[in-house]
């Protein structure tokens, strides 16, 4: 009081001026720390101590009926425990002032992590919040022939004394023999991604349950000596200073095995990390990690991964267990840019969509629905000059309508996925006029391309979203209400799908035959 009185204050009596003008004005104030309330060096004094009664009091508590709360703590000597409270509620309470104090500085080492992972990481989120980027230019992915070349040779060549199965031989030469033709299939232009991102000096990892084969044999990434067993992985040896590659064929367990994956790729942040689902039905059982990390790591705690999901998806008649990996679950989870979710139909795009997880800057968890009966379809085969050229497309336009017959188009077809397929064999048998266009990725969501692919059909009346999910489940869900937003007045939205279903498809081969020629119908009814 002396000292005030002169006109001058010390620190202790400025920060409780400071406190007392803050709480004032209406603002709450919290405390914590170890010996706080008195102040380690016996400089503070927060509350005050009756030595006869025990009763406490505390002054900046009491200044006034209308003033803001104010709590003083002496909290645990656990340094974590502590600040990650305070940390939870300076977020919960974002108007309130919250101070922490350490016994000494030096102690605060034990809330390292608090710092690292949220304090650290928040900073870094908050700081990017001006605007969100959705849809991010394209990166030219493209690879030069040559160097398509030197991979496909590796991938062709063993060590010496070195045994193929005579049937993988075969399956390997067909695979050479298109590739001089001048195509390839998915699990091909899979190979080439993975080779040129080797060869520019990128890590990957890539595990899932039979991902070192492939679940329907496409992949054939380690080869097995029919003499020896000694197994041999080409993609690691393109050249010395070529990424590490590392393929492993994981537990069945996907909480366990996408729980490490996720964690692998949010400390290895340039390398390309992939997991796939054996099936992209059995990815439920990493919903957690899906929920609690990946979806809202970045929201939650700045906390970014890259990591690739590979998910077989797709309806070929196998049954509930074995058809879909739930796109609606993880459109459900996206927004504010926090994942891609894609449902690629081509091997040129599927190389591309690979390449462009690691060519930008950003990193976002990548949701790939990928194919089954498409791996050796003809129809989703794509040019080895595909690859040398060009980037990820989100949306693919009718490549059989012309400028010169767009007008002619009176319904525009958009689906995702295979169905898109079936959707095209039914126009060249009927020669509808129709156009069947391609949305690939599902988000962020192509707002602006399909709008500008509706606009170049001038005389087409309605759209129909085709898809091979039941009514409640797949994109429609997500996308009816944005397609109904951007639509124009004129178009009238329909939507071609399976009827709505607790189980995502029937168990019975005759059953889905029928279901899929019904909805093919429906997109084409009236015309």
């Amino acid at each position: 009081t002396k000292m005030f009185e002169s006109g001058e204050v010390d620190w202790a009596l400025a920060e409780s001026m400071a406190f007392g003008s803050m709480l004032l004005e209406g603002t709450d104030i919290r405390f914590a720390g170890q010996d706080s309330r008195r102040g380690t060096f016996s400089q503070r004094h927060a509350v005050q101590v009756d030595y006869e009664t025990g009763a406490e009091y505390t002054p900046l508590a009491n200044l006034a009926p209308d003033q803001g709360k104010f709590w003083i703590y002496d909290s645990l000597l656990s340094e974590y425990a502590a600040m990650g409270f305070e940390y939870g509620y300076s977020v919960a309470h974002k108007d309130a002032l919250v101070c922490w104090e350490a016994q000494f500085g030096d102690f605060v080492n034990g809330a390292q992590i608090i710092l690292d992972q949220f304090l650290a990481a928040a900073e870094d989120k908050w700081s990017q919040t001006s605007g969100l980027v959705l849809l991010l230019p394209h990166v030219a992915t493209g690879v030069e022939r040559a160097t398509l070349d030197t991979i496909m040779q590796a991938l062709d060549t063993v060590p010496d004394g070195f045994s193929v199965h005579p049937r993988l031989a075969r399956s390997l030469a067909a695979r050479r023999t298109l590739y001089d033709e001048g195509q390839v299939e998915w699990a091909t232009a899979e190979a080439l991604a993975f080779g040129s991102t080797l060869l520019e000096g990128t890590d990957l990892r890539l595990s899932g349950q039979d991902s070192r084969r492939g679940t329907f044999s496409q992949r054939h990434s380690v080869l097995v000596c029919s003499e020896t067993g000694k197994e041999y992985a080409p993609l690691a040896h393109l050249g010395a200073s070529q990424g590490k590659f590392w393929v492993y064929d994981s537990l069945l367990s996907e909480y366990a095995a996408l729980g490490f994956e996720y964690g692998y790729s949010v400390v290895h942040t340039d390398a390309l990390v992939c997991w796939e689902a054996q099936f992209g039905d059995f990815v439920n059982g990493a919903q957690i990690i899906i929920d609690q990390f990946l979806s809202s790591a970045e929201d939650k705690w700045g906390q970014r991964s890259g990591l690739v999901l590979l998910l077989p998806h797709g309806y070929d008649g196998q049954g509930p267990e074995h058809s879909s990996c739930r796109l609606e679950r993880f459109l459900t989870l996206s927004a504010e840019d926090n994942l891609q979710v894609v449902n690629a139909t081509t091997a040129a795009q599927y190389f591309h969509l690979l390449r462009r997880q690691v060519g930008r800057d950003e990193r976002k968890p990548l949701i790939v629905a990928t194919p089954k009966y498409l791996l050796r379809a003809k129809e989703a085969r794509s040019s080895v000059d595909a690859l040398t050229t060009g980037s990820f497309e989100e949306v693919l336009d009718d490549a059989t309508v012309s400028d010169d017959d767009a007008g002619a188009v009176q319904r525009v077809i958009l689906c995702s996925g295979k169905v898109a397929y079936d959707a095209l064999k039914r126009k060249a048998e009927t020669k509808a006029p129709v156009a069947v266009v391609r949305v690939e990725q599902l988000y962020p969501f192509p707002e602006e391309q399909i709008r500008a692919v509706v606009e170049r059909y001038p005389s087409a009346s309605s759209v129909v979203w085709l898809q091979e999910e039941p009514e409640n489940m797949g994109a429609w869900p997500f996308t009816g209400g944005r397609l109904l937003r951007l639509l124009p007045d004129r178009i009238k939205l329909q939507q071609a799908s399976r009827v709505e279903s607790g189980s995502p498809a029937t168990g019975s081969a005759a059953v889905h035959a029928q279901e899929q020629e019904d909805i093919i119908d429906r997109a084409f009814e009236g015309l």
